[in-house]
């Protein structure tokens, strides 16, 4: 069946890149949405898609994350992934579009929200600041911090994926370390009034032109310290190089789910690849073969449905991007059958799925 992507704030809803990018649910915010009625919409999206894979970005409010757990609890369900990010805001955002095309390919659930830890490693997203005293989420030296406060002062920050930030004008300026490959960047304009980002990178990162333009996520200013930005993102756009990075990636079965998955964890329920050896049962001669304590051998949860942990674990270095090759077409009609939505690049409220 197909997977459906929610996200936790329209922010995190770009427009699509084609006709069979589907659509995301934009689950509301507890404040706004009971208990029940947030378990009604999950059970919609699960009714109708069977899987359901949410990105939920590591900066959203701690009763955010609350309420996605309460909600899988509730249902005891195995087909939610609760998906985090470190990335900034525009950054997440494509992200989670790059999830929606993957989508209308024919990767699995598990396959589909494990890759999103691979595509982090290719977007570089950063952003031009008018000050770094208050960024508290990429490491800004103490030079970086007080040259913050001269007149006109403005600093190139890249947030991932190795966080970098180089002060802009004078002498000897730096360079931010781009990828190695074509990208296409996308730029987000806030307060501040500078063309950096298509003067400087679009030459220095092999940007394809032209430079796409979007609205500024209404929490990038909390999550860059500052209103005084300009946000930008440098990413693979084209779905056929998607699919031939996810494809080329050996997948395993998780030991603990049973769900596919590629890189080091199960993108569903959080446990690694490997699992974890655990003492024999109390009395049991080594090596007699006697099963471990079943309470022992769930070193990662104490449920059967519930995941394990959320932290990721340290990634891998980003593999080079595959050759790209031809990708299988959707199947007809499929495109559509798994936009969460009425029409292309809207975002949905669950509570009108059918």
């Amino acid at each position: 069946m197909p997977t459906a992507i929610a996200v936790t704030s329209a922010d995190l809803v770009l427009p699509p890149t084609d006709p069979q990018t589907p659509n995301a649910a934009v689950l509301p915010a507890p404040e706004t949405r009971s208990l029940d009625a947030s378990v009604a919409d999950m059970q919609q999206l699960l009714a109708r898609y069977g899987s359901v894979v949410v990105v939920c970005p590591t900066s959203a409010p701690a009763a955010v994350e609350r309420r996605l757990h309460a909600v899988r609890g509730l249902l005891e369900s195995d087909r939610i992934a609760l998906v985090r990010t470190d990335l900034p805001p525009l950054g997440a955002a494509v992200l989670v579009r790059q999830l929606r095309q993957l989508a209308a390919c024919d990767f699995s659930p598990g396959v589909l929200a494990s890759a999103a830890r691979l595509l982090a490693h290719y977007i570089y997203a950063g952003a031009v600041l008018g000050s770094v005293s208050r960024l508290d989420r990429v490491p800004v030296s103490l030079s970086s911090h007080l040259k913050s406060w001269l007149p006109g002062a403005h600093f190139a920050v890249l947030a991932g994926p190795t966080p970098q930030i180089v002060r802009l004008g004078g002498a000897g300026d730096q360079r931010l370390a781009g990828p190695e490959f074509a990208t296409q960047l996308l730029v987000a304009r806030g307060q501040l009034q500078t063309d950096w980002p298509a003067t400087a990178l679009v030459p220095a990162w092999q940007i394809q032109s032209p430079v796409q333009e979007a609205a500024l996520p209404e929490t990038s200013p909390g999550w860059w310290g500052t209103g005084k930005l300009v946000e930008f993102v440098a990413y693979l756009p084209d779905l056929p190089v998607l699919y031939q990075l996810v494809s080329s990636v050996r997948r395993e079965t998780c030991h603990w789910c049973g769900m596919e998955l590629i890189g080091d964890r199960c993108g569903f329920c959080a446990a690694p690849l490997t699992a974890v050896a655990v003492p024999t049962a109390i009395g049991a001669a080594p090596g007699s073969g006697a099963a471990p304590a079943r309470g022992a051998t769930r070193v990662l949860g104490a449920a059967r449905d519930t995941a394990p942990a959320l932290d990721p674990v340290p990634a891998r270095g980003p593999a080079p991007i595959p050759a790209q090759a031809s990708m299988p077409a959707p199947a007809p009609g499929r495109g559509a059958t798994r936009a969460i939505g009425a029409g292309p690049g809207s975002a949905i409220d669950p509570r009108t799925v059918p």
